[in-house]
């Protein structure tokens, strides 16, 4: 589900910024941005934002800014010179046309430059860190509360659509063997078959055959319970996404198990709209948490 927060925090100078923003996605993917000197807090922010999170690709991104003076980096000059003396070295090796490593060189190098006391300073904003991201997650739950319940009310509309046709088809149902014996009766007069009179054994006996063969009672009952499941993930406050996705699944078996079994065109016309219909709830539903 789509959804934006954002939550700020200072102390003791520092002043942290949390911006999270999701988007869908069938699986859960959290994607941290957090700043070198915070890198040791990146598990218990992962935590926090797995237990809000079920489904959706999740980026957040956390600014520090630190107090006005205060030492943002710090220059490990021992390594520096570790390096400019190998460097100056490779130069002598290499040639006369080469000249000594740059400033720029060096200062670009791994470890020379370091976040000052990165692991004393995270550990000591953790507190205002969390109070920030707790912020971020509350307006990011908000946002998204909102898309769920357009959700919510669009995946409704597709089950009444739903519920409308399936309650056709048990309306039609009944019918079926009877629109059968009748065709069967009308082709065995035009074709004037003889000695074989409409209300023959052999005939009430085809007619019975598929009456057995055709009914549908059993999936349209299957069908009627998944329906009632969709309207008890409207009032749990649990995650629900992935039962919505088996529910489409399992009504999809139901659909397709009724209009093979059916074989009446009147009822083939509403199993059409089921499966349309079906497929944009399935589609929609994966936007679900």
């Amino acid at each position: 589900m789509t959804g934006y927060g954002r939550g700020d925090q200072a102390a003791d100078g520092y002043r942290i910024e949390v911006e999270l923003k999701g988007v869908n996605r069938k699986q859960a993917e959290i994607q941290l941005n957090l700043p070198r000197e915070l890198d040791a807090l990146e598990s218990r922010v992962r935590d926090r934002v797995n237990a809000a999170v079920a489904r959706g690709r999740v980026e957040l991104r956390v600014t520090l800014t630190p107090p006005a003076g205060a030492a943002a980096i710090r220059i490990n000059s021992d390594l520096a010179r570790v390096y400019a003396q190998e460097l100056q070295e490779l130069a002598a090796r290499c040639g006369p046309g080469i000249g000594p490593p740059s400033l720029d060189t060096l200062l670009r190098l791994p470890g020379v430059v370091e976040p000052a006391g990165a692991a004393p300073i995270a550990e000591l904003l953790w507190p205002t860190l969390q109070s920030a991201l707790s912020a971020a997650l509350a307006q990011f739950e908000t946002t998204r509360q909102r898309e769920g319940d357009a959700l919510a009310a669009d995946l409704g509309q597709r089950i009444a659509l739903l519920r409308d046709a399936a309650k056709r088809i048990t309306h039609q149902a009944p019918a079926v063997a009877r629109r059968y014996r009748d065709a069967l009766r009308q082709r065995i007069a035009a074709a004037g078959v003889p000695g074989l009179a409409a209300d023959d054994e052999r005939v009430v006996k085809e007619v019975v055959i598929f009456a057995d063969r055709s009914d549908i009672s059993e999936e349209l009952a299957r069908l009627s319970s998944h329906f009632a499941q969709f309207d008890d993930c409207l009032t749990t406050r649990e995650a629900v996404g992935r039962k919505l996705d088996f529910l489409a699944q399992e009504m999809n078996r139901e659909i397709n198990t009724i209009g093979a079994k059916a074989n009446d065109a009147l009822i083939a016309g509403d199993v059409v709209c089921l499966k349309t219909e079906l497929e944009r709830f399935r589609e929609q539903a994966q936007n679900v948490e």
